[in-house]
This record gives structure tokens, sequence and C-alpha cells, in this order.
């Protein structure tokens, strides 16, 4: 029944095919540069030929592969310009779009999961897909009782393809070490590999995104789409219309990028206090940018009923999709974090060494200079310093240089640096986010943020008195009674 390709043979060609070709238009490209051409000229359309084949592979294959290449693609603000432009393009479509599998195929899948009277369920299917990502393609639809709906299809053989891609891609893993300067790849695939099941249970991702939509029901700045039906291989949520994220960094205005920057960075910091969970997957294919709404509470009623007159457009809101993968959090962000980054701020090097050491990121086997430790850390979080910090692709280009390359001291000291398995998933959310930022050029005023939703970020001392000022936590959503409004969501 499927068409996703997933025998492992022929995966594994067509994986197994990439380093051969890096290496073969290496050898081309000196050909032509002894043949006269410049070497700058060279290396561009080198570069150009390897986002074409590498993206191009990936996005074919879906499964493991497409995966890998959603997650490089929010560092490529990390790379250096001459060498990012050629694969911004083909990143780009990955982050949006894969070769969709036939009706058919999709049909079957309707008839053996929900039941062979699966048309009955709706009252509109539409058969081309309207987006797609590594394990999944989604449908527009609407539901038999009225509502537009967005349908995910899993792919069938998606598990077995995700596997074979993984322990593939994790063989020549350092050949790819190249597109995100400073980062280990590997650790990130067999992260990956580790979450497969969670991926792939549709059951688990509905729970994890009724869970944020009932926390968000009310929330003035994230929309999160309700669950409308779930079974095994089939997700069927409300539909959400929006401006994709992955156009507003291509052509947004500076409004729209600072909006969606502020409630990214939002959203990453109180979802896991508000709801013990950490939305695991954020490139820019996962969130949409939604238009301003009318006001209609604070809009007076014409005498002839109508609301026409009086309604004002609220802000920009930012609507989040796909909860497949996430990371259980009960207890909210660990404390440590917003501990070492207070510290951090403060110039507190042997506070700030110490809770790093307690903790795991230094060995016992290790011993490091505490002001060491400060100098590497300070630049990084350069963000919080400030009431508002202009994220930008040089930015994040001179701080993975600075970490990547082996003359730094930055670089000496990373490596003697411990990542414990429990940070490994937020440490990788917190890059992935950063990335986005950067790819968005986006000011935002970060430290508010820090301080309403991150535990430990304000000394205790503080709270204290804060909660003493005011009975009403910063940032904290009005409470209503009325039902949350039904909110359509598509994406993949």
């Amino acid at each position: 029944m499927s068409d996703l390709p997933r025998k492992a043979v022929t995966r594994t060609a067509k994986l197994a095919a990439l380093p051969l070709g890096f290496a073969g238009r290496a050898t081309w490209g000196l050909g032509k540069r002894i043949g006269g051409r410049s070497a700058e000229l060279v290396a561009r359309e080198v570069q150009q030929r390897t986002a074409d084949q590498l993206f191009k592979t990936l996005g074919e294959l879906k499964g493991g592969a497409m995966k890998l290449g959603q997650a490089l693609s929010v560092f490529e603000s990390a790379l250096p310009e001459e060498i990012a432009g050629p694969y911004r393009a083909a990143l780009t479509k990955l982050q949006e779009a894969a070769p969709p599998l036939p009706a058919a195929t999709v049909h079957a899948v309707l008839a053996e999961r929900i039941g062979e009277d699966w048309r009955e369920y709706f009252l509109e299917f539409e058969d081309k897909p309207s987006a797609a990502a590594s394990i999944g393609q989604v449908h527009r639809g609407v539901w038999h009782d009225g509502r537009e709906v967005a349908v995910k299809v899993q792919y069938p053989g998606a598990g077995e393809a995700l596997l074979s891609d993984l322990t593939q891609l994790s063989r020549f893993a350092r050949l790819l070490g190249p597109l995100v300067p400073g980062m280990d790849i590997k650790p990130l695939i067999k992260e990956m590999r580790d979450r497969v099941s969670e991926e792939l249970d549709y059951e688990l991702e509905a729970e994890a995104q009724r869970v944020h939509a009932e926390e968000f029901a009310d929330d003035p700045d994230v929309v999160i789409p309700g669950v409308v039906h779930q079974s095994d291989q089939v997700l069927v949520t409300e539909w959400m219309d929006g401006v994709p994220l992955a156009d507003v960094i291509a052509e947004g205005t500076a409004e729209q990028r600072d909006r969606a920057g502020q409630l990214l960075a939002r959203f990453l910091f109180s979802g896991p206090a508000r709801t013990g969970l950490l939305h695991a997957d954020p490139h820019p294919g996962n969130f949409r940018l939604l238009p301003p709404a009318l006001d209609r509470e604070e809009a007076p009623e014409d005498p002839d009923g109508s609301d026409e007159g009086g309604a004002e457009a609220g802000p920009w809101r930012l609507g989040v999709l796909d909860f497949g993968t996430v990371d259980r959090l009960p207890g909210g962000l660990p404390g440590t974090i917003g501990e070492s980054l207070r510290m951090t701020l403060e110039g507190d090097a042997a506070g700030v060494y110490g809770l790093l050491r307690a903790e795991g990121f230094v060995k016992e086997s290790i011993d490091l200079a505490p002001d060491e430790v400060l100098d590497y850390l300070l630049p990084i979080i350069e963000p919080a310093q400030v009431e508002e910090f202009a994220f930008s692709r040089g930015w994040l280009r001179d701080q993975a240089a600075r970490i990547a390359d082996p003359r730094s001291p930055a670089h000496q000291l990373g490596r003697q640096l411990n990542l414990p398995p429990s940070y490994l998933l937020i440490h990788r959310v917190t890059l992935s986010t950063i990335g986005v930022l950067c790819q968005l050029g986006a000011a935002v005023r970060l430290r508010d943020e820090l301080e309403a939703w991150l535990p430990g970020f304000v000394a205790e001392s503080e709270e204290s008195e804060e909660s003493e000022e005011s009975e009403e936590p910063a940032f904290a959503p009005e409470s209503q009674e009325s039902e949350p409004e039904s909110v359509p969501e598509g994406g993949a």
C-alpha cells in the first residue's frame, strides 16, 4: 500500500550517494580552479550543487532524512553568508512542502484507520495535501459538524523509514558537520532515534495538543488548534489559517518580524511553565502569524444589533502546530537554567561554576577556571543582558565562529563541558528557537519573558517583593468564563 520509499536498500543507496556526491563536487571544483575560474565563484557553485542534492534527497525520502533537514534548517543563520545563500532556498523548501503521497494511498489509510465509511465523517475532503512533513501530510477538509479541519495522515512505513534513515545518516554525520559550525550532528541524530516511538504515536500527540489548547484557550497572544478526532495514523484538528513563519522570514514587515519573535520567545518559556510540556520541534513550518482579530468585547454594538463601526483590530497572534515531539517537564524548565543565567549576568563566576558542576555540566574529572567559564557564557547570553535585543544572522555567525574555531579559547573550553541527557532536548529547542529569531531578524524583549516565566531567573528576595506589590503575575492572561472560540488549523 505504501508509496513512501521505504525498502532499506533503496533508502540506504540514496543516502549513501550523498557523501560520494560531496566528494565528487570537491574534485570537480578543484578542476575548475585549475582551469582558471576564481576560487570564490567555483566554491559558490559547489555549494549550490551540494545544497540542491542534499535537500532534494532529504525531501524526497521524507522520514528521518527530511526530519534531519528540517532540524538543520533553523541553523542556516550560523553559516557564513557566502555559504548560507545557496542553502537558504533549498532549506526553505523543506519547511513547508515535500512530494505528496497519491490520493489512493491516503484513502486506503483513512479506510483502515477510521473505517470504510470514512467519507461520512467529512462534508468535504481535499485529496491534494496542503502541507507535508517528515512522517505525515495534511489534507484540508470540513468535518461533519461544519468545522474546517486539518487531517494529518501518517505515511505508511514511516517508522521503518525513520529508523533506517537515522541509522544511515549517523554513519556520515561528520560530513554534515560544516552545515552547522560548532554543533555535533551525531547527538542530534541519536536524540531523534530515541524519540521515534513518540513521534509516531498520534495518541500522545493528540493529548499534548489538547493540554496546550485548553491552557491557551483564552490567551490573547498564542493560538493552539483543538483536537477533533484521533486514531492510529490519523489526527484531525481544527484548521488554522495565517501567514507561515517561513513567509514572514522571507518577506515580512519589521512589525510582523518583531511580533513573531516576541511571541515565539514567550511561547518557548511560558509553555513549560503553564503546561509542563515543551514544544520540541520549533522549525518555521510549525508556526503561523495570525492577522489581527477584531476586539469584539470593547466594540459597542450599534442600535440595530450589528457590531460594525466600533471594533478595533487586536495585535498579531502566533499559531502553533505539530505537538508530535514534546519534552515532559512537570515542574516547568529546570530552575538551574534560570539560576545560572542570573548568576552569569551578576558576574558570579564561582556561583555559576559551582552550579554547573553540581548539575553535571562540568564532570568531576574536569577542572576549569570559573572566570574562563564566565567569559565563555557571557557572549552567548547577550540577548538577556539588555532591555531589547536585535537578533540577526551576523550575531549568530559570530557566536558560531567563536565556538567552532579550534584556535579559540571558547572552542577549547566548550569541548570540556558536558551536556547532561536531561538537558539535551531543552538545549536543542533553545538553540533552534534562537536560530529562528535570527532568521526573523526580530527585536525581542527577551528579558521580560525570562523574568515572567523562567524559574530561578529572578532571585527569591526580588520575587517576594514583587508579590507584595502586586497580586497579579506579569503576563498572566485574564480568566474568562466563555467557551474558547473554535480556531481552524493547518500544517504538519
